[in-house]
């Protein structure tokens, strides 16, 4: 009977769990993609936000989009407006940030339910950390996805020479074009994120915690059956 005993037990597969079996699956993650255009590259610095744009996102089906423009209180420098086309006409008379906060913050959701994603997300953040700070809003401990930061872990130099928007919109045949205007460029910044989730299938990532611990141990993609 002993003998059957220790038989049966070593032919039983050892349970582990996993991240995949207690995280938060991708395709159940209500995902918010941000995109600020501003006066200038740092907040601390008297640069303000000009227009946000937003595409709310859950298991591929877009659920809500955010746009408007923010009026900075100060003049939109010339070399903004080239690059933009943002003009001081455009800005005139619309919201502070400080009016438009809360319905952004409706927009965004709870903290423990949304997950924020923009390409190169410090600089986005940067902006609307020190804007809430400055106008007595708290700002929520969003979880943060950078698609720049994923470009540079699951795609070669061989494919792209750089992790720019511009550069992964093209590789991804975005259905959008950036083209530095807030609500377009969350777009192509969604289409890019689709892309680099087919591409992170390949390293078994089909949870938030697996992809926030992705890079710091990678996997080798599975080979193709």
């Amino acid at each position: 009977m002993a003998n059957d005993s220790v038989n049966s037990s070593s032919q039983e597969e050892p349970w582990q769990s996993t991240l995949q079996d207690f995280g938060r699956r991708l395709d159940e993650i209500t995902f918010v993609v941000l995109d600020l255009e501003t006066t200038g590259g740092a907040p601390h610095l008297g640069a303000g936000i000009t227009e946000i744009g937003a595409v709310k996102v859950q298991g591929g089906v877009v659920l809500g989009e955010f746009q408007t423009f923010i009026d900075p209180q100060h003049p939109v420098p010339s070399y903004i407006t080239e690059l933009t086309g943002i003009t001081d006409e455009m800005v005139f008379q619309s919201p502070t940030i400080a009016h438009i906060f809360p319905s952004l913050l409706e927009f965004l959701g709870s903290a423990s339910h949304t997950v924020l994603i923009a390409q190169n997300a410090p600089f986005d953040l940067s902006f609307l950390t020190h804007a809430a700070r400055s106008n007595g809003f708290e700002w929520p401990q969003f979880p943060v996805l950078d698609t720049a930061i994923i470009a540079r872990k699951v795609l070669s130099r061989d494919e792209v020479p750089n992790c720019k928007l511009a550069t992964l919109a093209e590789f991804f045949g975005t259905q959008t074009t950036p083209n530095h205007r807030a609500l377009d460029d969350a777009r192509a910044t969604l289409d890019v994120f689709h892309g680099l989730l087919e591409r992170l299938g390949s390293y078994d990532i089909y949870t938030l915690e697996e992809l926030k611990n992705f890079g710091k141990k990678v996997k080798k993609p599975k080979s193709p059956e």
